[in-house]
């Protein structure tokens, strides 16, 4: 007999992180720093708590939840409400956004410790949470929608949150400007399932998938799940950072670090993974937006991956690091092997929140220069962050018994067993991201914990490097961050790197445990298991990938002694090698290479001129477009010829038809005198030329 899930400890799961999003940001003056922190704290811990319950009584208990919470208004037969839905698929994300949310929340006291908006920014983070709980937990398409808008604005507030910095403020506008493209897609697809289907709650219209594939978009052949499917994905594309409306995420980087994890770990960017894998009932019907699916995220894993090895500031190596991995997962979707995408979407969580964490603890050590050429030899200052930065990076690349070996080898596994056009590329793409994706992760692990302690002469000062009186040695979190405002001097002269403050060190150590542990004890019950069986449709007849998964699959331990011998390990290998040798053995290849390949160089750097294209193609086009609007469309049509035109009609027709408004009494005589007799004419006519004929 399967347990019961309360509606009202459901409730508590977003409400709590709410909650104390609302104590902190009305009443932060008055409950001050730690008042701010504790409650917003608590609320996640709870939310966190309850999650990890529901996860066990649905996964153990079989457990299921799918009913109406509140109903908001019914128009005609469409019923739009607040509603839960909790499975296999959605337990887990509960808990994997309150696990690491908790941890950000835990990090960013030490982090923030001495910022300008402390409580602004812990009400902003728990708001966020609220936002993708109420996303991750719905059962219809309209509560979807309004936690994809809560989170983009949120994230809106968080990347601009230092609102004085005009880099800041153009990064949150780009993340805004980018997500509104791609969900306009996604609600031309939730309004399409809403015309056709006549609902918005999951199941009713997943009961009427079969329906709409026999239908073609009016006035097209296109078949309307085709249409319907490629609309969805491309609000997966902007909220996922999916090629070309990636541009975003990199520049987000300009936001506090606590927030890079948050929003680009567990949270916003897997959005568009969750949304497509809930709604694998309808892209199962169009191989065609399978195939659209993968070949973008091909596209996006590889040539997102080259652009991380260009990178000096730390924390864009490690964004660029989550674009490649989000590729990977989109490619997982579109071979079908949606519970595969979700699993290295939970893995990737931890170790990527890990990684952006400990570039975070990594700034503080250095003062908040995060110019990697600056840094070196941190490992025997910084000894908790180094341990688990390396367990991380292990984590990124792969290496068999870690957590994210397990989730990419099957990726890369179900893309050759997919069948779909545009599988072959993806093949290649996932096989030489391995060993992209090792090269530009030790690279930065190399530079910045080995080596040379560049930190005492900084060879690329930063623009608020100064040199200062040599006894100024200031420590501390405090300065580690002023300069992310924009307000503190950060000095060129040597700083004595440090170990960070036990509420950052802390999560960093938590985060690992999961980021080496949780793939071998998760992986067959979630891809083999009964974890997502009534979450998750495949057609196995069309699409087999998963099916010749579970034959291959002999345990997680066999799994990773057979991975020690296949390509994937020996490139990642060879990644690792090939970054030892350039940045600890022979600094001068990279540099004698970089110098030969220049202009590739420089189209890296350029980002592939993708931002050059948006502003001075797109921009200038959307420019012109709307400068026609104006000039011809509202100027010339309607002020001139419709408002203006009627005007001058009427004033011109009056002015003729005055004219016989004379004011005489004979000349109005006159007047119906003529039109009696033209009347009268009019009338005999007829008789008049009939006589004349005969």
């Amino acid at each position: 007999m399967s347990a019961q899930l309360s509606q009202n400890l459901l409730l508590v799961v977003p409400l709590a992180p709410l909650v104390g999003a609302v104590a902190a940001g009305l009443f932060g003056k008055l409950i001050g720093r730690q008042g701010a922190h504790s409650v917003t704290i608590l609320g996640v811990l709870i939310a966190f708590i309850l999650s990890a319950l529901t996860l066990k009584d649905v996964v153990l208990d079989g457990a299921r939840y799918n009913a109406t919470v509140y109903e908001w208004m019914v128009l005609g037969g469409l019923k739009m409400e607040v509603g839960f839905l909790i499975d296999g698929l959605t337990a887990m994300m509960m808990c994997v956004v309150t696990f690491v949310s908790l941890m950000v929340h835990i990090y960013t006291i030490g982090y923030m410790a001495e910022e300008d908006g402390y409580q602004r920014f812990f009400s902003y983070i728990s708001l966020f949470t609220f936002s993708m709980l109420m996303l991750v937990m719905s059962n219809n398409m309209l509560q979807l929608f309004f936690g994809w808008e809560a989170v983009g604005l949120v994230s809106y507030l968080l990347i601009g949150f230092y609102y004085t910095k005009p880099s800041a403020i153009a990064a949150n506008m780009k993340a805004f400007l980018v997500n509104r493209v791609g969900d306009f897609g996604f609600i031309l697809g939730i309004g399409l399932v809403v015309a056709y289907a006549g609902t918005l709650n999951y199941a009713e219209a997943f009961a009427k998938a079969d329906q709409l594939a026999q239908l073609t978009l009016p006035g097209t052949d296109w078949m309307l799940v085709t249409v319907i499917s490629i609309c969805l994905f491309i609000g997966a594309m902007g909220k996922s950072a999916q090629f070309p409306l990636h541009v975003w995420l990199p520049d987000s980087m300009e936001g506090p670090t606590p927030i890079s994890a948050l929003i680009h770990a567990a949270t916003m960017v897997t959005a568009g993974i969750f949304m497509v894998t809930r709604m694998s009932p309808i892209f199962e019907l169009s191989d065609t937006a399978l195939s659209f699916v993968m070949v973008i995220g091909s596209i996006t894993a590889l040539f997102m991956g080259f652009l991380g090895i260009i990178q000096n500031d730390i924390k864009r190596v490690v964004a660029y690091s989550t674009l490649s991995q989000l590729g990977y997962m989109t490619v997982a979707l579109g071979a079908s092997a949606y519970s595969v995408a979700v699993f290295h979407l939970m893995t990737h969580a931890f170790f990527k929140a890990l990684l952006f964490l400990g570039a975070g603890s990594v700034i503080i050590g250095m003062h908040h220069d995060q110019d990697i050429r600056n840094m070196g030899g941190l490992r025997k200052y910084m000894p908790i962050t180094w341990i688990t930065s390396l367990l991380g990076s292990l984590a990124l690349i792969g290496t068999p018994l870690f957590s994210g070996f397990y989730s990419k080898d099957s990726i890369i596994e179900a893309v050759h067993a997919s069948h779909l056009w545009g599988s072959g590329f993806a093949y290649f793409a996932v096989i030489a991201g391995v060993f992209v994706t090792a090269f530009y992760s030790f690279r930065m692990y190399f530079i910045v914990f080995h080596g040379k302690e560049n930190f005492r002469h900084k060879p690329f000062p930063g623009e608020h490097d100064h040199h200062a009186e040599p006894d100024d040695h200031s420590h501390g979190a405090a300065h580690a961050h002023a300069d992310d405002h924009g307000h503190a001097d950060d000095h060129a002269h040597a700083h004595e790197p440090h170990e960070s403050p036990w509420v950052v060190t802390l999560p960093l150590v938590l985060l690992a445990i999961p980021s080496v542990l949780i793939g071998y004890f998760t992986i067959e019950p979630m891809l083999y298991g009964g974890t997502f069986k009534d979450s998750i449709f495949i057609n196995a007849e069309h699409h087999p990938a998963m099916e010749e998964l579970a034959q291959e699959f002999h345990g997680a331990m066999a799994m990773a002694l057979h991975g020690l011998s296949s390509l994937p390990f020996w490139l990642a290998f060879s990644g690792v090698a090939v970054a030892f040798v350039f940045y600890r053995l022979k600094p001068e290849i990279p540099a004698a290479i970089g110098r030969a390949l220049s202009p590739l160089v420089r189209v890296l750097e350029n980002k592939y001129y993708m931002d050059w294209f948006n502003e001075h193609i797109l921009a200038a086009g959307a420019r012109l477009l709307g400068r026609g609007l104006w000039k011809g469309g509202d100027v010339a049509f309607i002020d001139g010829a419709l408002v203006n035109g009627s005007a001058r009609l009427i004033g011109g027709m009056s002015s003729v038809v005055r004219l016989v408004q004379t004011g005489y009494l004979y000349w109005y005589a006159l007047v119906m005198i003529l039109g009696l007799i033209g009347l009268m004419t009019w009338q005999l006519w007829p008789y008049l030329g009939g006589s004349v004929g005969r």
